[in-house]
Order: structure tokens, then C-alpha cells, then sequence
């Protein structure tokens, strides 16, 4: 007898936006071929799932992975490692960092070129927006970028600066035109500068640094961005938003037409400005981490359905620019990709039953993901025809979470030490096992390039 399916994932619980459920996936030509109760076991391969969850393949929309021309920060071999060994299936890299930026279709295509050779995952690329390239937003558009990247204060990135207030309109405008979506880093640049010189002069040690980024640079950047987007009719996507005052301001510009989204990340659903303290370095991110009680308001926020979508924002660097006895002058940035999930997930467990808290984390990490960047015709959904992109997990397995661990070019994160009671058990990237057992699959990177549909 024939085998049906190429690979069969059998007696797994099924997790999906409406709840969760058994069943068996199977996967032929690298999608999903169908769902339901005992497929039977004619499959070439056969995963025994009883015990684990399936949701749909979690999509990472703010990475920076740094290729070309900043591997030595990271890769794109070992970011996607990382990715694959944190449960996601697919990235979105962010323009800068690279060498050069994204800011054109030649810089694009030397991106493209990068990820396909090395990329264990699927991926997307994001375009630029800095000023003087609204020419060449047109050509991004056409070579297939999710969305184009402003900053809204210094990006720490000489070649990639930030943009006023004019600046984002005209690039909000053309992406309107074009039908694309624009993100934004929300922190004031003015006030970012003004609040940082008069810290700056006071100190050098972490708690004056954090006094240095107050929730209003974020809150100012937002009401501009929104007041930009209301005006121009561009879609809006606020990203790594650290304080549910920022959630608030963009679901009212929803609940009078805006066509805006909101993203948090790991780091700001399960650190404190306390961790910065104690950890030091590997914890300095901007927007930077804020108290417990805005913590726990970001849960609150993202459990009522505020909250649109979860990226990691991992942004790594070597370790010399994560040493300083001046803290202003360190690195800002995460490396959270790999165990952000499985706290997450964790975290999540604890204040939610599973058949709550697994249905709001998918809709999170995969379906609105793909729904926001018009994506969803392929990735996002455990859906028959959609690719078989699958994170397996199994809950109720607690284990300490190590730095030594790490897949990342630089063994350097803010979770080392804690407590997880998940563990990524697979993840399935088009019906190909790409990390198992834990350990990335043997065989050579073969991540394709996903691209938005056309707008409507």
C-alpha cells in the first residue's frame, strides 16, 4: 500500500483562535492536506503527538538578524537556528543593522540573496523608511517587502536615520498609495535627546539611564504616528509598544477608524526595570523595561484583545558593545528569539487555564501576524491547503533555561536561570522537521522568501 501522506502528526491536541481539540494533521507537498480524528498511519513518516499541542507555525515579525554586513552581531544562520529552536517557523527581518540598510531594491536583493542561502526558516523582509527615499518605495513594494521601518528617534544605526514628523508623512503617504503598511519605533526624538542630556549629566549607572526613558517619549510618538496615519489613510503598525497607556491611545484611534495595530514583545510581558538592574546589560532594550505594575498591565491589556501581535524584537550584539562602565553608552537591545516562547507561554499558563490561554497566543504569535501583513494565504492557520508550518509543545515539562544553550552568535540573553514549564518539542517548517529533540535537523537552510498578497 501506497503511503497517503508524506508525514503524519497523530494524536496531538490541536490548537486553533476558536479552542483546542484532538486530532491529526496530515502534510503532503509541504501543506496541510487534512485535519481530523484518526487519519489512519499510512504516512511515510508518522510523529507521535499524544501529549503534545500543535498550533500553527509562530511567525516572528521584529527580528534583526543583521545580514549582510553585520554577521559578526548575528546571522541569518544562527538567528533562524535560534528562531527554529524557539518554536517559530517563520521571521520578518528588519531593515537595519544590515550593512547596507533596506532602503532600496538593491539592498533588498542582497538580503534575499542572504536569507536564502542560510535561512533554517521561512522569512520576510522589511523595507526602510528614512528621509529621502520615498523614490524608492516603490521598488520595495514590487521586490516583495512586509512593510517599511521608520524610526521615530535615533536608531543608534548612522546609516539609517531617523525621521521627522514631515518625513513620516510624505513616506506614510507613498505607502498608502502603494497599499503598504509602515511600522514605527515610537520614542520622541527631541524629547528622547532633551530627557537623556539632563540624565546623562546626573549619572552614568542604570537607574539614571532609566530615568532617561520615560513613558512619555513613547506616548508623544504615538499620538503623532496616529495623528499621521488618521491623516493619510496609511496603514499603521506600532511596534514593541512597553506600557498599556500606549495600548490605550491606539485602541481609541481603532475605535474612531485609524488603521492601526499594536505590537508588544517577550521582554515587556516578563521582565521589570528590577531585571535591568540585576542583569545588567543583556536587559537594556529601548523602549526600556518599565515597573511590574505596567507589566502587569500590558497582560491585562493584551487578555482583553488590545494587544494585536507578539514579536521578539531580538537585537543582538557582540559582547564589547554590551560592556560599558557607562550604561548610557551600551547597546540597547534583546536576545530574547530562542526562550522568549517558552516563558511566554509559561507566563501565560499561569494566569489562564490552556484552553484559554493557547487559543489567545496563537492568535497572537501566528493568526494576526498573518492576517496584518496579508500573509494568511499561506501561513498563519492550522488550515487544509495552508502551509504545515507547526510548533508542537509540551506543557508541564519544567526545566531552567541556560544561556550556555543558546544558538545565537553571541550566548547572551536576559532568561538565564529562569523557570520554564514548556518545552518546544518540534517545529515544522512546510512539512520539514527543522528542530527536534533538542537539536536543529540535519540537512541545509531551506527557507523561502514569503511575500505579502496584493492589497485590495
Amino acid at each position: 500500500m501506497s503511503n497517503a501522506y508524506d508525514i503524519l502528526i497523530r494524536g496531538a491536541t490541536l490548537v486553533t483562535e476558536k479552542g483546542t481539540s484532538r486530532g491529526d494533521i496530515a502534510v503532503v507537498d509541504g501543506r496541510i492536506a487534512k485535519i481530523g480524528p484518526d487519519l489512519g498511519d499510512s504516512a511515510a513518516d508518522v510523529v507521535e503527538a499524544r501529549g503534545l499541542h500543535v498550533l500553527a507555525g509562530i511567525i516572528d515579525s521584529h527580528v534583526h538578524f543583521n545580514e549582510p554586513g553585520r554577521t559578526h552581531w548575528e546571522g541569518i544562520e544562527t538567528g533562524s537556528n535560534s528562531l527554529a529552536a524557539g518554536g517559530a517557523t517563520s521571521f520578518f527581518d528588519m531593515p537595519l543593522n544590515s550593512h547596507p540598510p533596506v532602503t532600496d531594491a538593491a539592498s533588498f536583493k542582497l538580503k534575499y540573496e542572504a536569507a536564502l542561502r542560510s535561512a533554517r526558516t521561512d522569512f520576510g523582509i522589511w523595507g526602510g523608511l528614512v528621509p529621502g527615499n520615498a523614490d524608492q518605495m516603490e521598488g520595495l513594494r514590487d521586490s516583495g517587502v512586509v512593510g517599511f521601518k521608520a524610526f521615530m528617534c535615533n536608531s543608534g544605526i548612522d546609516d539609517f536615520p531617523n525621521v521627522d514628523a514631515r518625513t513620516l508623512r510624505i513616506g506614510m503617504k507613498r505607502a498608502a498609495e502603494l497599499g503598504a503598511l509602515v511600522a514605527v519605533h515610537a520614542e520622541d526624538d527631541d524629547l528622547a535627546r532633551r530627557i537623556t542630556e539632563e540624565q546623562h549629566a546626573k549619572g552614568t549607572d542604570v537607574r539614571t539611564w532609566l530615568k532617561s526613558r520615560p513613558v512619555e517619549l513613547e506616548l508623544a510618538a504615538i499620538r503623532t504616528a496616529l495623528d499621521i496615519s488618521g491623516e493619510t489613510g496609511c496603514a499603521l503598525h506600532v511596534v514593541h509598544v512597553s506600557s498599556p497607556e500606549g495600548v490605550a491611545l491606539i485602541r481609541e484611534a481603532k475605535a474612531k477608524g485609524v488603521n492601526v495595530t499594536v505590537e508588544t514583545c517577550h521582554h515587556y510581558l516578563l521582565l521589570t526595570e528590577e531585571d535591568v538592574v540585576r542583569v545588567g546589560a543583556p536587559a537594556k532594550c529601548f523602549p526600556p523595561l518599565r515597573s511590574d505594575a505596567v507589566r502587569l498591565g500590558l497582560w491585562s491589556e493584551l487578555e482583553s484583545g488590545s494587544i494585536d501581535t507578539i514579536g521578539s524584537d531580538h537585537s543582538p550584539a557582540p559582547p564589547d558593545m554590551k560592556r560599558s562602565q557607562d550604561f548610557f553608552k551600551i547597546w540597547g537591545g534583546v536576545s530574547g528569539c530562542q526562550h522568549g516562547l517558552e516563558l511566554l507561554v509559561s507566563e501565560a499558563l499561569e494566569r489562564r487555564p490552556p484552553e484559554v490561554a493557547l487559543p489567545m497566543l496563537t492568535r497572537l504569535l501566528s493568526a494576526n501576524v498573518a492576517r496584518r501583513f496579508r500573509v494568511d494565504h499561506v501561513k498563519g492557520r492550522l488550515a487544509e491547503g495552508l502551509d504545515a508550518d507547526l510548533t508542537l509543545l509540551k506543557l508541564g515539562h519544567e526545566h531552567v533555561l541556560s544561556n550556555a544553550d543558546l544558538l545565537y552568535r553571541h550566548r547572551q540573553g536576559p532568561y538565564d536561570g529562569r523557570r520554564a514549564t514548556v518545552r518546544i518539542s518540534r517545529t515544522i517548517v512546510r512539512g520539514r522537521t527543522v528542530f527536534a529533540h533538542g537539536r536543529i535537523a540535519p540537512g541545509a537552510p531551506s527557507g523561502h522568501l514569503i511575500t505579502p498578497k496584493p492589497s485590495s
